[in-house]
């Protein structure tokens, strides 16, 4: 019945005037800074799986895409935005009818470039189909656990799964325009320059728009889209005060432990379901991620306190609560993504008396350590300490420890803590 009611909405020639107006706005649109993505994403041009690239709302995803269309050329794909309110009430069974209209408008194509397609109910169903038939699809969403519900049940094994981020440290760096040599080349007010850098990206964060536009409000603006249209409206929340108190806390407090009881108490939410739903919801999209403490048990794993990662710093200065600037936690933060773009497992090691390293990778047996300075001996003496405790319990005999510069290799009991530049650590590939 649905189906109908939406071809009814639009004859053939007003359908056309829709599909001209999107692919001819894709096509025009500003490609903006190449992203590091985009090798990622050409990569998989040659196998037929699907590309779904998922990430925060206005993160850029479609910019991405418009970046790799302009690598295919103007007449090799079909451009379809499922974000457009004229697709309201479409399903997946009226594909076929919107694909006839393609033909007749450009010819066969065999490529279709999708944004935001988890707002199509049972859209797997279609890319499926056609991608038998021969069609490559490159798709965006911004809810990952919509569309990985939905590609483990129709595209299991065929699809090739990028994450968008916001702006990398480099890329944030390109879209300044600001060379930065090498660091055998680095005269020391050139590594102060690079220092001060990293505190405006710590500051303004990675956010396109936000940086394009810094006079405008549009990072609280995005937020408050996520909050009301990608959670509240979506799971149909009636308690969005609750969740706008939860998602402020979180955001406030980046590089914090949580603990589901503690924040269950001290919000007043009703139940330690309520709160790990919402914070899945948070997580789902894109807002922020969780991280578990490194245990052999996966039981104490999930009941033990979480990390809690914001998108972007520059998001959470701007609709989050700080008294101080908040440097260390902002600095670990980056790090994270950084770490989060890098690798698939990644962790927090703790130790009963307290002691904790900020990250643990166990694949490849790595501890990183992030401070914002260690100038204070007190301070190196603590994170050293820490360093040390996590390398004997985990059998590592090498610690890398993040902060403002570089310096010589410290020995300690169970091995040698390297001490790197993070601002240098954060140009670096990998």
């Amino acid at each position: 019945m649905s189906e109908n009611l939406w071809r009814a909405k639009w004859p053939p020639d007003q359908l056309k005037a829709m599909l001209v107006e999107q692919q001819q706005a894709f096509w025009g649109r500003e490609t903006g800074l190449e992203r590091a993505a985009l090798t990622q994403i050409e990569r998989a041009a040659s196998v037929p799986h699907a590309v779904i690239i998922s990430g925060l709302r206005r993160v850029g995803k479609s910019t991405l895409l418009a970046q790799l269309a302009h690598r295919l050329g103007e007449d090799q794909f079909y451009y379809l935005n499922f974000e457009d309110d004229r697709f309201l009430g479409f399903e997946a069974d009226d594909a076929t009818w919107l694909y006839r209209h393609l033909v007749e408008l450009y010819g066969e194509r065999r490529v279709f470039i999708v944004d935001e397609i988890q707002n199509i109910p049972g859209w797997e169903r279609f890319v499926r189909r056609y991608m038998d038939l021969g069609h490559k699809f490159y798709i965006t969403g911004s809810n990952a656990s919509l569309l990985s519900r939905e590609l483990g049940t129709r595209l299991t094994g065929r699809y090739v799964s990028v994450e968008l981020f916001p702006f990398s440290f480099d890329e944030y760096r390109q879209w300044r325009g600001i060379e930065v040599p090498a660091p055998t080349k680095r005269t020391t007010a050139e590594a102060g320059r690079l220092q001060a850098l990293l505190g405006d990206y710590l500051r303004q964060g990675g956010l396109p728009e936000p940086l394009k536009y810094p006079e405008l409000d549009l990072g609280r603006a995005l937020y408050e889209d996520v909050l009301y249209r990608d959670i509240a409206t979506r799971y149909r929340l009636e308690a969005v005060g609750a969740l706008k108190e939860l998602a402020f806390y979180l955001l406030s407090n980046p590089a914090q432990r949580i603990s589901y009881n503690k924040l269950k108490a001290q919000l007043q939410l009703g139940s330690v379901n309520t709160v790990k739903n919402y914070v899945e919801y948070l997580e789902d999209s894109w807002l922020l991620f969780t991280l578990n403490v490194h245990d052999h048990s996966v039981k104490r794993q999930q009941i033990a306190p979480k990390k809690v990662y914001t998108i972007d710093t520059g998001l959470a200065r701007a609709v989050g609560y700080a008294s101080s600037p908040n440097t260390g936690h902002l600095l670990e933060n980056a790090v994270y993504l950084a770490l989060r773009r890098r690798t698939a497992e990644l962790f927090y090691w703790a130790a009963p008396n307290g002691q904790e390293v900020d990250f643990y990778l166990p694949e490849a047996k790595q501890l990183i350590q992030v401070a914002a300075t260690v100038d204070q001996p007190t301070t190196l003496e603590r994170e050293l300490r820490a360093m040390n405790e996590a390398m004997q319990g985990l059998r590592i005999k090498h610690g890398l420890l993040l902060t403002s510069a570089n310096a010589l290799p410290t020995p300690v009991l169970a091995g040698t803590v390297e001490t790197r530049s993070v601002a240098e650590w954060l140009l670096s590939p990998g």
